[in-house]
């Protein structure tokens, strides 16, 4: 097993043991992981920035392949450190308005084509299918483009817009399309929900294979020593806090 590998399996050991041991109680060692992984990602993010914008978009470019008019962008971005000078604080103001009107230059369109076009052009398909001349209805809730999910995307759209609808009072066939209205939102809120959660579970399912991984002996049993010692360190710190005399109160 080559040095570097073995080094990063049990770093990476150590850390996600020291990172579970939140679900003790706040404790140094968890605090140590968090303080790694906030500055080794505040670094890498420092370094790949600077390779990304400094070398790859404004050096190479302008000394290597002599696009000299990136010095607009370069003068315009600049700005942005007159922040930090108290007299010329305004000229940031520059900076900053060219980001938020580009970013909304760009975000518009993308957010009305995706959320708003999209939705009507999927509210609006046909119930009905005609094939070879006579009508035709498909019940396949697999298929997205059946006629059967057609119809639900129809109910849940209107029924959710009447929900929203407050200018007359929910009473009557009004009362009952709105309540339906708040199933279809529970039900996109649960998905969204439930989503979000698969998500996190994945990334301990992966922690926890990786920690089975490296308890092989070919990793010289990582997770089994630094599980014992990380228990062995919490207790001695469970120790020691209860030795400490408790502050005085008044």
């Amino acid at each position: 097993m080559p040095f570097d590998i073995l080094f990063g399996a049990w770093v990476a050991t150590g850390l996600t043991l020291f990172i579970f041991t939140f679900l003790y109680k706040d404790n140094p060692l968890f605090k140590l992981a968090e303080h790694l992984y906030v500055g080794v990602s505040v670094g890498y993010t420092i370094v790949k920035a600077y390779d990304t914008v400094v070398i790859r978009l404004i050096y190479e470019p302008m000394v290597k392949q002599g696009d000299w008019s990136l010095l607009i962008p370069l003068g315009i971005g600049s700005l942005m450190l007159a922040r930090y000078v108290p007299k010329a604080t305004w000229l940031s103001r520059i900076a900053f308005a060219f980001i938020v009107g580009v970013g909304s230059g760009l975000a518009i369109p993308r957010v009305i084509s995706s959320f708003i076009l999209k939705q009507v052009e999927d509210t609006v398909r046909p119930l009905v299918s005609i094939v070879g001349g006579s009508p035709s209805f498909t019940f396949s809730l697999l298929d997205p483009a059946s006629n059967l999910n057609a119809v639900i995307l129809l109910v849940g759209v209107v029924s959710v817009l009447f929900y929203f609808f407050f200018s007359i009072e929910h009473h009557g066939p009004v009362r009952i399309a709105a309540h339906t209205g708040i199933i279809f939102l529970m039900i996109a809120f649960g998905a969204a929900f439930g989503y979000t959660v698969m998500a996190r579970m994945s990334l301990l399912i992966g922690r926890l294979t990786d920690l089975i991984e490296y308890a092989e002996p070919r990793y010289g049993r990582a997770s089994l020593w630094l599980i014992a010692a990380t228990v062995a360190l919490l207790a001695a710190w469970s120790v020691k806090q209860r030795r400490q005399p408790a502050p005085p109160t008044e």
